[in-house]
């Protein structure tokens, strides 16, 4: 019934905490959150730039008040292309709020405004579709420079943008990035 017990001595040999394969394992994670900071890093500087609307003059595409992310490294790469939605500083000012606006028209590209059709390279825009009461610097004929992007509001009424004299077209240096999607209330991918 009872069990008797054995007394003596048990050599066991006891196990080694730190083993050269748990050293691996430690080092190979170490490795991988040192990547995974330098890829959260470059994707921040890259896309995590966020900018609020100031105005309605990019309605109904961006309401005042909502935020967009901007990809800040596109533009390294290549030039905005036409229809590309662009924030920027006005004329470099860096104290100023940043400006947002839709590029209707690219390097070697003419620009004129006549009776409220936004003409580029004489042929009537297809992104620029609403009438443009005010023609401002495009009532005369513009042909932009190596490095010059015309810009509007999609509600080209409400806001400042290339046919302003204090604006005037944007030089592609000033350009900070793309805006690519939209935090407000309709929040989404720009178009």
């Amino acid at each position: 019934m009872f069990r008797r017990r054995t007394g003596g001595l048990t050599f066991r040999q006891k196990k080694k905490l730190i083993t050269p394969s748990l050293i691996r394992e430690i080092l190979s994670w170490a490795l991988y959150s040192v990547i995974a900071v330098f890829i959260a890093f470059v994707l921040v500087l890259a896309f995590g730039m966020r900018v609020s609307v100031i105005g309605g003059s990019m309605e109904p595409t961006l309401p005042g008040g909502s935020s967009v992310l901007v990809d800040r490294l596109v533009y390294k790469l290549a030039g905005p292309g036409a229809g590309d939605v662009v924030v920027f500083f006005p004329n470099g000012n860096e104290r100023s709020h940043y400006y947002i606006k839709r590029v209707v028209a690219v390097p070697g590209d003419s620009v004129r405004i006549k009776d409220g059709v936004l003409y580029v390279n004489d042929v009537p825009s297809a992104i620029q579709t609403k009438k443009i009461n005010d023609a401002g610097l495009a009532e005369s004929k513009i042909v932009l420079s190596d490095s010059e992007y015309f810009v509007l509001g999609d509600s080209p009424e409400n806001g400042e943008d290339s046919r302003s004299a204090n604006l005037g077209p944007v030089e592609k240096d000033l350009i900070v990035g793309k805006a690519w999607f939209s935090l407000g209330d309709e929040s989404g991918w720009i178009r």
